[in-house]
């Protein structure tokens, strides 16, 4: 298996990029070989200085990047020896069998579709986002997480089926429940396009598809009602920012009040194991990045400010994202839908 990194995307690119993907293969013993595309001569040198299996891991030369600044398509189209755009081309030649990311959002989503290309049949790829269900103590899957601001109910039904695989092949969700985000329970709360998607849902649900929990609200997402959580990009995006605002919101109050005389600052010494639990909670580095969903390759998204644990977990969490054939999954429930 080969896992292709991005070694220029990002905002700490190549440093922590290198420094994860080191510490990645650190933990792989036989198939699996990790190949960093970017600047041949930085990505070496910083390769120097961590300690890495040599024999897993390789680098392919890019000399351009894609940077925060460039406009999606045009970069996709006039930038072709950026790393990003090697990257995909390995993946999509045979030359690599996943691609992890953590550079521009946009000309990533837009190259996996230009370059990539869509599995047949659906309407438009979608971003998941591993979610905190904090009250269970384990980990569901946020669909779409901002990709697609407004979505017919058709593309909803398709981040379901999709969201539901990548939760139970990858996540390790035994029979995964979906939700549908809304602003009530009730089958007809919202408007047209969420009435629609419910009774869509509900009815590959009573076929056996995936477990349909019905609406959800945002209140009962942490107490783990549902282990997909489907809503177009911008419910999905907002609902992902006011967790992590409100985890580390969380934090700070709780590190201001336990510091704030002799006595909390005892209590916190007694307390501080399970603050550090909770912390890692809210601690998206642990989770492996934001799976790219409804392309024909496995794609990883992680974030532009991400650390060299971020891409070592994005990594590791490629492994079955290949292994258990996601893409393939979801190309044979696609069809279970598109016969219903």
């Amino acid at each position: 298996m080969k896992i292709i990194v991005d070694g220029m995307g990002g905002d700490h690119a190549p440093k922590e990029i290198v420094k994860g993907a080191a510490a990645a293969s650190r933990f792989f013993k036989e198939k699996e070989e990790i190949v960093l595309v970017g600047d041949e001569a930085q990505i070496a040198k910083l390769l120097e200085k961590h300690d890495h299996a040599k024999d897993r891991v390789s680098v392919v030369h890019a000399s351009e990047v894609i940077t925060g600044e460039d406009k999606p398509v045009k970069a996709i189209r006039a930038k072709r020896d950026s790393s990003l755009v090697r990257a995909l081309e390995l993946v999509r030649d045979g030359g690599g069998d996943v691609l992890i990311s953590a550079g521009n959002s946009g000309a990533l989503m837009t190259g996996a579709l230009l370059v990539l290309g869509r599995i047949e049949g659906i309407d438009r790829p979608a971003l998941g986002a591993p979610y905190p269900l904090a009250i269970k103590d384990t980990i569901g899957l946020l669909i779409d997480a901002g990709a697609n601001s407004e979505c017919k109910p058709q593309a909803l039904l398709q981040f379901a089926a999709m969201g539901n695989i990548y939760a139970e092949k990858v996540l390790g969700v035994k029979r995964p429940i979906v939700g549908l985000i809304n602003m009530g329970t009730e089958p007809e709360k919202g408007g047209n396009t969420l009435r629609e998607t419910y009774k869509l849902l509900q009815a590959a649900a009573d076929r056996d598809i995936f477990s349909f929990v019905g609406n959800i609200e945002a209140r009962d997402i942490p107490y783990g009602v549902a282990d997909v959580l489907v809503g177009d990009g911008m419910t999905g995006n907002t609902v992902l920012k006011l967790t992590e605002g409100l985890g580390m919101a969380i934090m700070t109050m709780l590190g201001q009040k336990l510091t704030s005389s002799t006595g909390a600052k005892i209590g916190a010494m007694l307390v501080l194991p399970k603050i550090r639990e909770l912390k890692a909670l809210f601690d998206y580095s642990e989770y492996g990045g934001a799976p790219v969903l409804g392309v024909k390759h496995p794609v990883i998204k992680i974030h532009g400010s991400s650390d060299w644990k971020t891409v070592q977990n994005a990594i590791l969490r490629a492994v079955p994202f290949v292994a258990e054939d996601v893409v393939g999954h979801i190309e044979e429930q696609l069809g279970k839908i598109e016969l219903g």
